[in-house]
């Protein structure tokens, strides 16, 4: 009874103290939204301070090598190609995103175990492919840059990771069962994989970038293919009932792998879009923090007395006189203002009778009748 009686009483004093403290949201600052901060602005272009698009593009060599027919074969090393373009948007200082399309084409061989492989020969696979994806940006040497590192900051170090849809046409040939031939009617191998919702595909890389200027930055870049797909190399159909040995000769059974996976090495060149000095990808907020309060911590202060002087010469700076053009010789308060003390109109400096009010035309003192 006694803590219910206690808890009603109390219940109102609460609710007051949270009204009371309570801060209305406007649309001034700070408000509710700003974390008490009093330096605190709406955010649009104009309050921007980095540029955050960019623009990609660039490209180099593609290999099929996780796979059932691979590029690299016979200790050769067999071409290709890939290119890449991508817009790129950066949404912090150690992470962007990118939406990319990737287009390419990889050579692979392989040669089929026992007697397939004595009638066919070494099989040859082309695959030409078409990528999008978006792609994840971790900038590690800004998350790994050190607060006290006041150096130049010219290199960095990147990792990607991404998800995206994959189209591909294969075309596989060898002597045997994938030529062309009228007697026995014969054709290559060719399997076409349009870009929809079943062909999904992930990939992931290191990148090295150089900042050349404050609009071009240039960057080596590696990355590595997973297409979850047993078909992408051409090596064949990868139904359930293709895996059987016993129908055709089945180059998608070299591999034990599900998946044909393809690594690329690009060279790239990225132009930074913005009006502003530097691009976010390269600015280190704790280090320009750090920069700020040594710069705070090593400042001397020089305490300037009476910058714009004391023309009167009466004492009190011309900063604060509220008379600057006191008499020579009179006697003035603290903010530079001639006294009179028997307030008669007469500073103290002519007024003869300084404690006695008089007009000012009998000097400051009281006229006798």
């Amino acid at each position: 009874m006694k803590l219910g009686l206690l808890l009603l009483a109390a219940l109102p004093i609460a609710t007051y103290a949270q009204d009371s403290i309570a801060v209305s949201s406007t649309n001034e600052y700070p408000n509710t939204f700003s974390s008490g901060s009093a330096n605190v602005q709406p955010f649009n272009n104009k309050s921007r301070r980095f540029n955050d698009w960019s623009i990609s593009v660039g490209g180099g060599a593609a290999f099929m090598v996780h796979s059932d027919l691979k590029s690299i074969y016979d200790k050769k090393v067999n071409w290709g190609y890939n290119t890449y373009v991508s817009i790129d948007k950066q949404i912090t200082h150690t992470f962007g995103l990118s939406l990319i399309y990737q287009r390419g084409e990889t050579t692979q061989k392989a040669q089929l175990p026992g007697v397939a492989g004595e009638l066919g020969g070494i099989g040859t696979a082309k695959t030409k492919y078409n990528q999008i994806a978006l792609l994840g940006d971790i900038n590690f040497s800004n998350l790994l840059r050190r607060v006290d590192n006041h150096s130049p900051y010219r290199w960095a170090l990147h990792g990607y990771a991404g998800i995206g849809l994959l189209g591909y046409d294969t075309s596989l040939y060898d002597n045997n069962e994938y030529r062309y031939s009228d007697v026995p009617k014969r054709v290559p191998l060719f399997i076409e994989q349009k870009i929809d919702i079943n062909s999904i595909y992930y990939q992931l890389g290191l990148g090295l970038k150089y900042k050349v200027s404050k609009l071009i930055d240039i960057e080596a870049r590696t990355m590595y293919v997973i297409s979850g797909d047993d078909e992408f190399d051409g090596g064949g159909w990868a139904g359930p009932r293709d895996y059987d040995p016993n129908t055709v000769s089945k180059y998608n059974m070299l591999n034990k792998r599900r998946s044909d996976n393809m690594w690329t090495v690009n060279l790239g060149v990225s132009f930074k879009l913005g009006k502003h000095m530097s691009h976010l990808a390269w600015h280190d907020p704790l280090q320009e923090a750090y920069y700020r309060t040594n710069v705070l911590e090593n400042a001397t202060t020089d305490l300037v007395v009476c910058e714009k002087g004391d023309n009167d010469n009466d004492g009190v700076c011309d900063d604060w006189d509220r008379q600057l053009d006191t008499p020579a010789g009179a006697r003035v308060d603290g903010s530079g203002v001639a006294l009179d003390m028997d307030l008669d109109g007469v500073i103290d400096l002519y007024d003869k009778c300084v404690t006695v009010p008089g007009p000012v035309e009998n000097n400051g003192c009281p006229t006798n009748k």
